[in-house]
């Protein structure tokens, strides 16, 4: 049984009507970046609870989530009501295995999310350890609209950080904006049109791929990815694909 901690709203920043961050004091276990808590709260006398991963690295003293409101959703029109003060509970431990230690080394790693699942990927690079391993790292975020892109600064402050070694690119499927590519990632990949504009080779030599987010885009981009040869990493049998699906 989980053991919860009474944490408290530090800050909700509301990017869209259906997109923001809560920021949470709370005094938690440390976790490894690419890991997820359970936020829950208690509504009409039930708790009601759901897995998020954490946006900051996990040397900061307080916890971002990034969360996408769902329509008659159970748990996340109440907590987009949520003001600073406010208590919510978390799960003391965190866990998940979507972490960078359960990645072999490669030359390029790919770090590939659609919507709210840049979180992890946001949480490792701001911990900015265990990367050295890799040549080059490339930051793909795809989403539906421009005003979706909300971590986008972060991203380009990170991109000049790493000074070289990190590219982002953006991918957006419902409207044409500069420098990002317009369509669905799996999409782009079959037709090479990702690893042109970014310059970068996919193969199963060089690259390894963590997908995160909209389920359909996992499936199809791992489908697309088994068509160039690149097959699923597992602890017993090592691939190129790690992946992770936010519902």
């Amino acid at each position: 049984m989980s053991k919860w901690t009474t944490g408290y709203i530090n800050h909700i920043t509301h990017w869209t009507p259906s997109l923001f961050s809560l920021t949470i004091m709370a005094d938690i276990q440390p976790f490894i970046a690419g890991q997820f808590t359970q936020l829950s709260l208690e509504i009409d006398g039930q708790r009601i609870q759901r897995p998020y991963s954490f946006v900051n690295a996990p040397n900061q003293n307080t916890f971002e989530f990034y969360i996408t409101t769902i329509e008659h959703g159970k748990l996340t029109p109440y907590l987009q009501q949520l003001q600073s003060g406010d208590q919510i509970q978390m799960t003391h431990q965190s866990t998940g295995y979507f972490t960078l230690n359960e990645v072999p080394d490669c030359e390029t790693l790919w770090m590939v999310a659609t919507g709210t699942g840049i979180a992890p990927y946001l949480s490792m690079l701001q911990q900015k350890t265990d990367l050295a391993r890799f040549k080059q790292i490339v930051l793909i975020h795809a989403v539906r609209y421009r005003q979706d892109l909300c971590y986008l600064p972060l991203m380009q402050q990170l991109q000049r950080f790493y000074q070289g070694k990190l590219s982002i690119q953006t991918v957006i499927s419902r409207e044409s904006y500069p420098n990002s590519l317009y369509g669905r990632v799996p999409q782009l990949i079959a037709n090479g049109l990702l690893e042109q504009t970014i310059g970068i080779p996919i193969s199963a030599e060089q690259s390894h791929i963590m997908l995160c987010g909209n389920p359909a885009m996992v499936n199809d981009t791992i489908s697309a990815l088994k068509q160039r040869g690149l097959s699923k990493h597992l602890r017993r049998k090592p691939g190129h694909i790690t992946s992770e699906r936010y519902w």
